[in-house]
């Protein structure tokens, strides 16, 4: 999954949000000087790329791709399942997507010393662009597409990826609503482990 649905995962727990959004950050184990609920939104994030990889709704959207992506296209796919989360946030959460991402957004500022260099570099452009906000709006999705695009040095070809977005839009808002169900769950039960002493 993308940005958005790793901090919607973590049930409104400041530190799982934390640790889910960096943990693509961290390379193996260089997270033991972190806060133990920090660590365990790290695995938590962990889980829930093993779970949505080896999904069979996650693997129907990924065949829906153009071939041309390769082994991008279950980053497609995140960011595909991200435009749905926020398009239909109501359905999800009761804060405001508008305000649940201004609190994210106060929380990684007042937690910098806790984030890695690479996620300190990009958070200006991740506030200050409102990415989770605006992955409600195909617009934001497309400039998503074409920002990883470059960072792939123009060899992913994802910023064609709106065009399959388009084409098999209600197709795919299906596999997300389906999949999410699932995530939900298997993400409350994770958390609900994480609490027991």
């Amino acid at each position: 999954m993308n940005i958005l649905a790793h901090i919607y995962l973590s049930n409104n727990q400041p530190a799982l949000q934390i640790g889910n959004f960096i943990a693509d950050f961290i390379i193996g184990n260089q997270y033991k000087h972190l806060p133990l609920a920090i660590q365990q939104g790290i695995f938590l994030h962990r889980q829930i790329d093993t779970f949505t990889d080896a999904h069979p709704i996650v693997k129907q959207s990924k065949h829906r791709l153009n071939e041309r992506y390769g082994l991008y296209n279950g980053i497609i796919i995140d960011i595909f399942y991200d435009h749905f989360l926020a398009k239909n946030w109501a359905d999800y959460h009761a804060q405001s997507l508008s305000t649940f991402s201004a609190d994210f957004y106060t929380l990684l500022n007042k937690n910098q010393d806790l984030l890695p260099l690479k996620v300190l570099k990009i958070m200006p452009y991740l506030i200050n662009q409102n990415w989770l906000l605006n992955y409600a709006q195909l617009a934001g999705i497309e400039q998503t597409l074409i920002g990883m695009n470059h960072r792939t040095h123009l060899q992913s070809h994802m910023h064609l990826a709106i065009a399959d977005l388009k084409l098999y839009y209600n197709d795919f808002e299906s596999d997300f609503r389906a999949f999410f169900k699932n995530l939900i769950t298997f993400s409350a039960e994770k958390i609900e482990q994480f609490n027991v002493k």
